[in-house]
């Protein structure tokens, strides 16, 4: 049975979290430990899924509880992918923003992806037609 709950910072090990990000080759945070570290301290939300002990799923989110939200990371174990967790863990992140107009997120290109985006109400900035919605990111 998965567990869905609030947490902070200080109450995740980051081994354990640097295990999942590590299962879904995320490793430009896995290569920065404490960046990623300050990432979570820094985090306006985490929510996390549990299988037991094993920590199967995180989502975290930016904000300043106002005008924006930043779903910032989404990530399910592989062996685990599928099983809704991942819907799960946004539902909870995004009903503590629901008073929030603006939900942004960025993702790579990959058709998967997209399918889960589509399914929670994100669309491709594309969408909105030529010239109405921009996005821009920098990376340094």
């Amino acid at each position: 049975m998965v567990t869905i709950r609030i947490a902070t910072a200080a109450e995740l090990d980051l081994q354990d979290v640097l295990d999942l990000y590590n299962s879904v080759g995320w490793s430009a945070y896995t290569d920065k430990p404490e960046a990623l570290g300050a990432a979570l301290a820094g985090s306006s939300l985490i929510v996390e899924a549990r299988l037991g002990t094993e920590l199967a799923g995180l989502a975290r989110v930016i904000s300043d509880n106002a005008t924006i939200c930043y779903l910032q990371d989404i990530l399910v174990r592989p062996s685990h992918q599928r099983e809704g967790i991942g819907r799960m863990l946004v539902t909870e992140a995004l009903a503590r923003f629901a008073h929030v107009r603006q939900k942004v997120l960025l993702t790579d290109d990959e058709p998967g992806q997209k399918a889960f985006y589509d399914s929670l109400g994100y669309r491709s900035t594309t969408e909105f037609g030529d010239g109405t919605l921009r996005a821009f990111v920098r990376f340094d």
